[in-house]
């Protein structure tokens, strides 16, 4: 009997009676309201770019924030829980630019910039009634109401006033860093949004010689950027790995050992020795088209160096 009780019930239409107890009571605002408000526990949402449609992942990731939440609130807190709406980046750029059929950034300067921020400003919240039925149909508690939108001017100047508290105090400083970059938008890419378009592909990649200067010996070149090459001005060797000299279809080359197993045919090995002895030795130059006004095309050590 029991079993057969369980089996019965409805799992979707009690939560939804639940729900609406919490609607008509205001549940939400008292687990807020009755608490002390000395004792705060900030919670601000990062916030979703509602240009796009909720999918189960963010069901799954509010639900361990609100998990959080929920917790600090029966340990006594008072935890004001802030939405907030991510208006900017490249997930507005690419749905936009989808929809207006622009397919490089200086087709953006054609169509006017104001058209194209103003046609951005439409986007962000094209399925904005989506994510609102999600977040109460999931029981998520969060103030929808007062959420902040990172496109208002309100937002952009506090951002702005943190910068430039950050700067009073020396906390900020510039400097040069490498960063991927989407080469169609031209905009450099966040981690996150890097780790959601990534994807493994071979690099391509050449083999290349060297040839030492004043001398009839080559280095074995392997690179996976062959477009450097027109530029290069200097080659890596690892300080510490074992590098040997082999004589091979009548050229004398030097390689890494460990990657002896490139070489096709057979070959002699005449001289083996560390990185850091060819280190400092020069060679000629690829692609002979300008003259550098520093010292270049030699070997340097680098800890980067691997086999």
């Amino acid at each position: 009997m029991y079993k057969q009780n369980l089996e019965k019930i409805g799992y979707p239409q009690i939560e939804s009676q639940i729900l609406e107890f919490w609607k008509t009571n205001d549940i939400f605002n008292k687990s807020i309201n009755l608490r002390d408000k000395s004792k705060i526990f900030a919670f601000y949402e990062g916030p979703p770019t509602a240009n796009g449609k909720p999918g189960i992942h963010h069901v799954m990731s509010r639900t361990l924030k609100d998990l959080v939440c929920r917790y600090k609130t029966m340990r006594g807190f008072r935890v004001e829980r802030k939405a907030g709406w991510d208006t900017h980046g490249l997930p507005v750029e690419i749905e936009v630019e989808k929809k207006l059929g622009i397919k490089h950034k200086s087709e953006v300067i054609e169509y006017g910039i104001e058209k194209y921020n103003q046609a951005c400003r439409e986007s962000v919240f094209t399925y904005l009634d989506l994510w609102e039925k999600m977040t109460t149909r999931m029981g998520y508690w969060i103030d929808l109401d007062s959420a902040y939108i990172t496109l208002t001017n309100d937002y952009i100047e506090s951002v702005w006033w943190a910068l430039k508290t950050l700067f009073d105090k020396g906390l900020i400083y510039k400097d040069y860093k490498i960063v991927p970059q989407d080469p169609q938008s031209e905009t450099v890419l966040s981690s996150h949004e890097l780790a959601l378009g990534y994807r493994e592909t071979k690099d391509p990649s050449v083999y290349v010689l060297f040839k030492i200067k004043n001398s009839d010996e080559y280095f074995l070149v392997w690179t996976t950027t062959p477009w450097t090459l027109i530029s290069n001005v200097a080659l890596a060797v690892g300080r510490d790995i074992d590098y040997v000299k082999i004589s091979t279809a009548g050229k004398k080359i030097i390689l890494a050992k460990e990657r002896l197993s490139v070489i096709d045919g057979e070959y002699q090995v005449l001289e083996e020795f560390k990185g850091s002895k060819i280190a400092g030795v020069e060679y000629e130059q690829l692609l002979p088209y300008i003259k550098p006004d520093k010292k270049a095309f030699y070997v340097c050590p680098g800890n980067f160096v691997s086999t």
